[in-house]
């Protein structure tokens, strides 16, 4: 499976990005695909995730009713549209995908998927 992340670059506070994620080499219909992040000397923290096949997403408490996931099953890429962006949310921008059907629980954790995305980074000034 190859991640291919794009869409990163610098933005005004207040203002939007969208990030893509192309998928592919693999049977997606299980998988969890998922934005993480990580900033200058921080841990790679849990953004959204979506189930490929019923498309039902998850958020961070920090993004939510500002950022959206969703997917393009015919292009077979991943969206995350960021609204209203601040500068807390610069970060590098990783996509994942999680093709061993982990629990809900579990997905929000970094370390339980299988691939990655090469980060996209985000810069928000203020």
């Amino acid at each position: 499976v190859q991640l291919q992340a794009s869409g990163g670059g610098l933005v005004q506070a207040g203002g939007s990005l969208r990030l893509s994620c192309a998928v592919s080499g693999g049977t997606f219909s299980s998988y969890t695909m998922a934005w993480f992040r990580q900033g200058s000397g921080k841990e790679r923290d849990f953004v959204a995730h979506i189930n490929w096949s019923r498309g039902k997403p998850y958020y961070a408490d920090s993004v939510k009713g500002r950022f959206t996931i969703s997917r393009d099953t015919a292009k077979n890429t991943v969206y995350l549209q960021m609204n209203s962006l601040k500068p807390e949310d610069t970060a590098v921008y990783y996509c994942a995908a999680d093709i061993q059907r982990t629990a809900l629980s579990g997905t929000f954790l970094a370390r339980v998927y299988d691939y990655w995305g090469q980060g996209t980074q985000v810069t928000v000034s203020s």
